[in-house]
């Protein structure tokens, strides 16, 4: 179906990477690798009080990520003709942009560059983009109650992040 052994479905929160690969993954022998992010204990209190809570939220989501990728890219399926992944680790880089401090950044960085060092990159990147009001019309539809309080303006700022990587991938 593709001629990629890895793809990865990347956009913003409710832009529909996961409904968009569970498609794929629908109509291929791929092995699909979903982002687990509803472990995250520091998720609903970053959503109430963000500046609290970033550092947190992001290094939980960092290491999370880290860890299933690890286990999930090193395991080879037979059976798969390819992976496909409804997150990027950079994923981690720019969400943690947009929500640390200066300082707290830096460290950051300093960490996801060790981790990112050992994954290989996607063949093919698939970026979803939406508005801010599909997004915010998406994240009410779907119901999750920690997600109901996010704004246009923190949705707009992850979307501005994401298309500033993109100009200079």
């Amino acid at each position: 179906m593709f001629p990629y052994k890895f793809i990865a479905i990347e956009g913003n929160i409710g832009a529909g990477k996961t409904t968009l690969s569970k498609m794929i993954h629908k109509e291929s022998s791929c092995k699909l690798i979903l982002e687990q992010f509803t472990d995250n204990p520091f998720l609903p209190f970053f959503y109430e009080d963000p500046k609290r809570y970033s550092l947190p939220v992001e290094l939980f989501f960092m290491t999370e990520r880290h860890k299933q990728l690890q286990k999930e890219l090193s395991q080879s399926d037979l059976f798969s003709d390819f992976i496909l992944s409804d997150y990027y680790f950079i994923k981690t880089l720019l969400f943690a942009k947009n929500n640390l401090n200066e300082e707290e950044y830096r460290l950051f960085k300093r960490l996801f560059n060790v981790l990112n060092s050992t994954f290989p990159e996607p063949e093919l990147i698939v970026y979803l983009y939406r508005s801010v009001d599909n997004l915010l019309e998406n994240i009410k539809n779907r119901g999750r109650e920690f997600e109901q309080g996010i704004k246009g303006k923190y949705l707009d700022d992850i979307q501005k992040a994401y298309l500033n990587y993109w100009r200079y991938f």
